[in-house]
């Protein structure tokens, strides 16, 4: 794993960032400042750049800025206690891979790492564990398109790799040296998606003070990856479908065309061919880019994967040593629990096992998995209502709160909220539900 680099100049917090990445089993380097942190990329490989933003001499967005100028595909987050909607937005359309404002959690800081922590050079060809011959047939496939420049559908439920596998194409592809970027459709409000798409120039919007290049020009000669491209308004699709038919791209208030030599990749979490028989998503884009579908079994699907699975996410934690052990029955446990939240769920509930065992053995007092009826592994087994109990016995556990309910379901608020706004249609349908007690009327 490549190493993480903290930029930090406070140096109570940079040590309990070190301790946090210790933990969770990453290689952590730091720097005081960002002269430093130049010195220490042009030296050696990172996997990831974590820096502050308030700085002397040279703050958070210029390091930003220099990175992106030499390192393009380096992912960089900002983290600050001063941060403000217009200059989160100015990061992530300045090439910023996330922006957090202080304080957070550790579980958020770790996700968003995991999330755009870039591989190994080798660990593409690994990129998936277990032996599901489901699962390694798909990863044979991409391996097999990776090549090309053709379009990729990459469709399965939240939290069941297809950001991992969208990396996998990149790099065993003959872009790999140039820029991976990721946009999450779903993570940025539709009166800003646009902007953070194509871009903008000075002037053309109130608060445009400076142009900037958005993610088709930030991805010029490497990887676009569309995040959960079902959440894009209808307006925005045709705008999308003109872009990637034409392969050129204009910024907003601009009349030069910039031409794109960029490989789209999308992924989503819905059955895109139903999307669009509800008139939610556009038939014509739909079509242009499902050209390789690849679909994503859930982890239910894959049984045997679990523990292999399960067992990597501890080892891969406190330096990575190899003395961690599951007893049979938290095994039972986990391999009979249903995953909604699939692998990011997986590998949450491993890293609190891991805070929370006394010592390498991990047992199912340690797992902290909630309740539930046997899972019946049958094709007549009603997945949805599975989910759906599930979903609501966490926000029940997480006291009504859709955040850290969205957090420890692996899933992102907004689908959280979709997916709560179908159970309460629902249940005014006269389905059965208790959503009463969990406040998820209406919001």
């Amino acid at each position: 794993m490549l190493p993480v680099l903290v930029v930090e100049d406070d140096e109570a917090l940079r040590d309990a960032l070190i301790e946090t990445f210790a933990l969770a089993g990453y290689e952590v380097i730091t720097a005081t400042d960002a002269i430093r942190a130049m010195h220490i990329i042009r030296q050696r490989p990172l996997g990831l750049v974590l820096t502050d933003v308030q700085m002397e001499k040279v703050d958070g967005h210029e390091l930003l800025a220099q990175i992106k100028a030499g390192w393009p595909s380096l992912p960089v987050i900002l983290m600050t206690a001063y941060g403000v909607i217009d200059r989160a937005v100015d990061a992530m359309q300045s090439g910023a891979a996330s922006y957090l404002a202080k304080p957070f959690e550790p579980e958020r800081l770790l996700a968003e790492v995991a999330r755009y922590m870039l591989p190994q050079e080798g660990e593409a060809k690994e990129a998936y564990l277990g032996d599901d011959p489901g699962l390694k047939q798909i990863y044979d496939m991409a391996l097999r398109v990776a090549p090309s420049d053709a379009t990729c559908m990459i469709t399965g439920e939240s939290g069941c790799g297809k950001e991992l596998l969208a990396r996998f194409l990149h790099i065993n592809s003959q872009r790999k040296n140039n820029p991976f970027v990721a946009i999450n459709c779903a993570a940025i409000p539709e009166n800003l998606l646009e902007s953070t798409l194509f871009g903008y120039e000075k002037g053309a919007f109130s608060g445009a003070l400076v142009a900037h290049a958005g993610k088709f020009e930030q991805a010029q000669g490497g990887t676009l990856l569309l995040d959960e491209i079902s959440e894009m308004p209808l307006s925005l699709q045709a705008k999308l479908l003109r872009v990637l038919q034409e392969k050129e791209v204009e910024r907003i208030g601009s009349t030069r065309t910039l031409h794109l030599d960029v490989r789209v990749l999308a992924t989503s979490n819905r059955l895109l061919a139903e999307e669009v028989n509800q008139g939610r998503f556009r038939e014509d884009l739909y079509y242009r880019l499902n050209v390789i579908p690849l679909e994503l079994p859930p982890l239910r699907a894959r049984p045997s994967d679990i523990i292999p699975l399960a067992e990597h996410f501890l080892k891969n934690r406190k330096g990575g040593h190899s003395l961690w052990q599951l007893t049979p029955a938290a095994k039972l446990q986990l391999t009979q629990y249903d995953w909604p939240g699939n692998i990011r769920e997986l590998e949450n509930v491993m890293q609190r096992a891991a805070i929370m065992a006394p010592s390498s053995i991990v047992d199912v007092e340690h797992l902290f998995l909630p309740a539930q009826k046997p899972v019946l592994r049958q094709q007549t087994v009603d997945m949805r209502t599975l989910e759906r109990d599930h979903i609501l016995e966490t926000l029940e556990r997480a006291k009504g709160s859709r955040k850290q309910a969205a957090e420890l379901l692996g899933m992102s608020e907004r689908t959280l909220r979709h997916k709560l706004r179908q159970y309460r249609l629902q249940e005014s349908e006269g389905a059965k539900a208790s959503g009463g007690k969990y406040g998820y009327s209406g919001n």
